[in-house]
Order: C-alpha cells, then sequence, then structure tokens
C-alpha cells in the first residue's frame, strides 16, 4: 500500500514499450489488402501479428516491472481477534 498522500503508481520507461501495441492500431498502417501471406489478405494476418505482438509486449513490461517478494513483518503473527477490524464496534 502506497504511502499517504502519495499515488500507487510508479513511472517505469518499460511502460513505454506498451505504446507499441497501442500504435499497431493506427488504421493508416494497416488499412490495405496487400501484401497477402498464404492467401490472407494483409489486413487480417497484420492483426494476427498484433495480438502476439501485444502479447510479448504486455510480458515484458509484467516481467520487468514487477516487485519484489515482500517479507513478512518481524514479531510474533497477530491472532485472529486482534485481525478482526470489525471487533471493536
Amino acid at each position: 500500500m502506497a504511502p499517504p498522500g502519495t499515488s500507487g503508481l510508479r513511472w517505469s520507461s518499460w511502460n513505454l514499450l506498451l505504446l507499441v501495441p497501442l500504435l499497431w492500431l493506427v488504421t493508416p498502417i494497416f488499412n490495405r489488402t496487400g501484401p497477402e501471406l498464404f492467401g490472407m489478405p494483409f489486413y487480417y494476418w497484420f492483426q494476427f501479428l498484433g495480438i502476439a505482438v501485444g502479447v510479448l509486449c504486455t510480458s515484458i513490461v509484467y516481467v520487468k516491472t514487477k516487485d519484489k517478494p515482500t517479507t513478512p513483518a518481524p514479531g510474533e503473527p497477530m491472532d485472529v481477534d486482534d485481525l478482526d477490524e470489525g471487533a471493536g464496534r
């Protein structure tokens, strides 16, 4: 959880890689029929390729920006009654 007064969002230059799938959707790039690949018009195989590129970019950004696992706080673990937020009401 982010400290009070700060945003939970963090900047990473890896996030710029997420622009690639977004730019992939610029219509003038794929608004044509040629060249064909295995008899499939350009529009269709370009969109299928775009799915793979999007998954690859998203996976790379996820792996490069995920946090390291946190270690539990030192000390004795809390009891169930201490963890129950409604107990004091």
